[in-house]
């Protein structure tokens, strides 16, 4: 039941839209402050390129035969000498989870297919509990077995999901197998072209989170739409007791009130509020928060601020701010593959701060929790993105609605997340009817499901002589004219670029979310010379002379914090499969734009606090 309610009115994607993209149910909200079995650690894993797992000799779904075995899932070990089994989980080697392929067998380096990782874990469980296997990521298709029993699939690499498995735990020793597939698709979500590494497998923690039998599934606590003085929000039970008193419970700022759920298990939540100390980059406090029921109890760790555009400014808490950004990838450079945890996670951050930005754009795709709960404690806004990019199939109903549910997973996630000040439906999508009904729909659903942030997307120029300018319907549904331009790289150089003149003919503030220039870290020459340190850092003393001269300037995430590997980047000197428009190197040494863009921002903290 919740989950037909969760996404057809919650999150307005009808149930059989969800139902038909994933079987997977909606995610726990906070599962990490959840009773939880960590099943991270080393998996057991098969490279499986035919799918010889998976499908029969006749192209059919060993899940879907009669028997409904056969497949890989099966974990079958011989019962004698005699008996014919051609794959072993138990000889074969194991992986770290989370953690990508990729990166960890160099056989797999340039690997898109299929791999089947399989975990044993002891479990105990208890009458009166209810029990989630649940996945922080997996990319991209993941179809899960328990025990030999397929629980569903899940399609998007980068948003969570989980499977109830109340009653089909064993007592004692449990076997969870997943089925992984990274192959791009041109009527995915992202689409088969990217500029960044496909990392297959399970790149987030896998968790066996208890809960009781009527618990707390979901709740929004957030200041009110530009009402520094109301929360507001939801709380929503599932379970047999649906219709119970709620307490919400702020103690630090003296807050505690009670809400009844209705028999569907909802309460709306409306509470006015004394002084609070707001949630800002300066200071970024965070509140401890208690949401209980008569059967359930969860805590969190809340920020409360507000964010708006007024004309061409943008207020955080009523105040104007400029966005001193960058975009940053969720990669580790020092150690290929994925942000492995808080550790990368914060380092990356950290070298964010280091160059006085208060502003992050997580590209091209949601980054994990984590990464959003640390940019809370650190004090950095935050652009949350869904990988809708490039080239989508506009057409194909089941792309808007794969595009509609990844968008739906990440705002639920991190709905909660004071440092989320922009939720972003997509990058660099080239201007079409087809593509306008889509992107608007796309908005339209995220306004649906949070109206108290603002929606961006990073648009496309065009160039009509010395005049850059924005033409895109879609600015019409969004609160910041952002864009990504590359005037000194992709077009223009260095010498000529000064040329050239923004025309921007939106009455909102402009945040320019790309621009940059390759620099091969050591690599030095003239302001003239490509790929070197110099060109890149003219480049960017350019870019600030020209995107000053626009009137709404109020942010900007240059490309990008950190070179990170691409395949579509082969030059076998300057770029041997990495994009080095990193202002950090793939050593972690900032290049002289880095000290550039620092100066910068450290002139524009200034001009803003004096406001």
């Amino acid at each position: 039941m919740l989950n037909r309610l969760y996404a057809a009115a919650l999150f307005a994607v009808s149930a059989a839209a969800w139902h038909a993209a994933a079987s997977a149910a909606p995610a726990l909200q906070n599962v990490q402050g959840r009773s939880h079995q960590n099943l991270d650690g080393r998996w057991h894993y098969i490279v499986d390129p035919y799918e010889t797992g998976y499908y029969d000799y006749r192209r059919k779904p060993y899940d879907q035969s009669d028997s409904g075995s056969g497949g890989f899932y099966d974990d079958r070990q011989p019962k004698d000498k005699s008996e014919f089994v051609e794959y072993s989980f138990d000889g074969s080697p194991t992986m770290a989870i989370p953690g990508d392929w990729n990166s960890q067998d160099a056989k797999l380096e340039l690997y898109e297919g299929t791999v089947w990782l399989r975990q044993r874990f002891d479990a105990a469980p208890k009458p009166g509990k209810r029990y989630f296997l649940y996945f922080g990521a997996v990319n991209y298709e993941a179809h899960v077995y328990l025990n030999g029993k397929k629980l569903g699939m899940h399609k998007g690499g980068f948003t969570p999901f989980q499977f109830e498995v109340t009653g089909k735990l064993n007592e004692g020793r449990n076997t969870v197998i997943v089925k992984a597939d990274n192959t791009r698709h041109a009527d995915e979500i992202p689409t088969v072209s990217t500029d960044w590494w496909n990392y297959g497998g399970i790149t987030r923690d896998v968790l066996l989170a208890e809960v009781p039998d009527t618990y707390i599934a979901d709740y929004k606590i957030q200041l009110a739409k530009g009402d520094r003085r109301r929360i507001e929000g939801y709380v929503q039970l599932d379970g047999s007791r649906k219709e119970q008193e709620i307490t919400v419970a702020i103690p630090e700022a003296n807050v505690s009130a009670k809400v009844r759920t209705d028999a569907n298990g909802r309460a709306t939540v409306r509470i006015p509020v004394g002084t609070l100390r707001y949630w800002s980059p300066e200071d970024p406090k965070l509140y401890g928060v208690t949401i209980a029921s008569n059967t359930d109890k969860v805590a969190d760790r809340i920020g409360f601020r507000t964010i708006e555009t007024r004309g061409r400014d943008i207020l955080l808490n009523g105040k104007s701010v400029f966005l001193r950004g960058v975009s940053v990838h969720e990669e580790n450079p020092l150690i290929p593959g994925r942000l492995r945890g808080a550790g990368d996670m914060r380092m990356i951050l950290q070298w964010a701060k280091d160059m006085n930005c208060n502003y992050v754009r997580l590209a091209h795709y949601p980054h994990s929790e984590e990464m959003i709960r640390l940019a809370d404690e650190m004090g950095l806004m935050v652009w949350a993105e869904v990988p809708v990019y490039w080239t989508i199939a506009w057409e194909n109903p089941a792309t808007l609605e794969n595009a509609q549910r990844q968008l739906t997973e990440l705002v639920v996630r991190d709905k909660n997340r004071a440092s989320v000040t922009v939720w972003s439906i997509g990058n660099e999508t080239p201007v079409s009817a087809p593509r306008n009904a889509f992107m608007g729909k796309l908005a339209d659903t995220v306004r649906a499901l949070d109206d108290t942030r603002l929606v961006g997307a990073a648009l496309e120029v065009h160039r009509k002589g010395a005049e850059i300018t924005v033409e895109d319907p879609l600015a019409d549904k969004l609160d910041l004219a952002s864009f990504n331009e590359y005037a000194g790289w992709y077009w223009a150089s260095n010498k000529d670029m000064l040329n050239f003149h923004f025309n921007i003919p939106y009455d909102k503030p402009v945040v320019i979310t790309e621009f940059g220039a390759d620099a091969l870290a050591g690599y030095h020459g003239d302001a003239d010379t490509r790929w070197s340190e110099e060109y890149q850092d003219q480049l960017y003393k350019n870019q600030f002379t020209m995107l000053e001269a626009i009137p709404g300037l109020r942010g900007m995430t240059p490309w990008v914090l950190v070179d990170f590997r691409s395949p579509r980047r082969p030059h076998p000197y300057y770029q041997d499969f990495w994009n080095r428009k990193g202002l950090i190197s793939q050593s972690g040494k900032p290049k002289q734009a880095f000290h550039t863009l620092k100066a910068y921002y450290d002139r524009k903290a200034q001009q803003y606090k004096s406001k």
